[in-house]
């Protein structure tokens, strides 16, 4: 097996390991930045930012293990940002259907986010094995931060629909009772 499938397979392991840390920083650490980076609650949208922080907060990890290996790294920044992106995409395009079928399993929910994690990774390969893709790695960082933004916008201020519903509460938004 290349190293870089070891290293992809890893990766994979470690984001499922983060996002159930990540799961509970904001209740651990209520204040803003936790807010923004982590759920505040149970609703679907809040779940997004488990996938999109665990896989930025894993790429320190990554970058170090590519880097060790010798695995070039010209792509790695523009990888990041679309598995990043495209994790959240594909979560949504597992579960939604599941959810409005069947209900919603915590089982389910947790396979169907390892699944999502392999494809990501599997993306995450491809990209690094292509050629330098021609792209301003300062524009990727600036994109990060504008998800981070919205992440902020719709945490604050939330629409009330069913992306952002927290079911357990039947709230929206940030639970008074963790908010400091």
């Amino acid at each position: 097996m290349n190293k870089l499938i070891k290293i992809k397979i890893i990766a994979t392991i470690g984001i499922f390991i983060i996002s159930f840390l990540s799961h509970f920083m904001y209740t651990i650490f209520p204040n803003t930045i936790t807010s923004i980076l982590f759920p505040v609650n149970e609703s679907i949208f809040e779940h997004m930012k488990i996938i999109f922080t665990s896989t930025i907060i894993y790429s320190i990890i990554d970058y170090i293990l590519l880097k060790k290996e010798n695995i070039s790294t010209d792509n790695f920044w523009i990888q990041l940002l679309l598995t990043s992106f495209l994790g959240i995409i594909i979560y949504l395009i597992l579960y939604l259907p599941i959810r409005y079928t069947i209900g919603e399993y915590l089982p389910i929910s947790i396979l169907l986010l390892f699944i999502t994690y392999a494809i990501m990774q599997i993306v995450s390969y491809y990209l690094l094995t292509k050629e330098k893709i021609p792209y301003p790695n300062k524009l990727t960082i600036l994109l990060i931060i504008i998800i981070y933004i919205i992440f902020a916008i719709l945490t604050y201020n939330p629409p009330h629909n069913d992306l952002f519903l927290d079911t357990s509460t039947s709230t929206y938004g940030i639970n008074p009772l963790t908010k400091k």
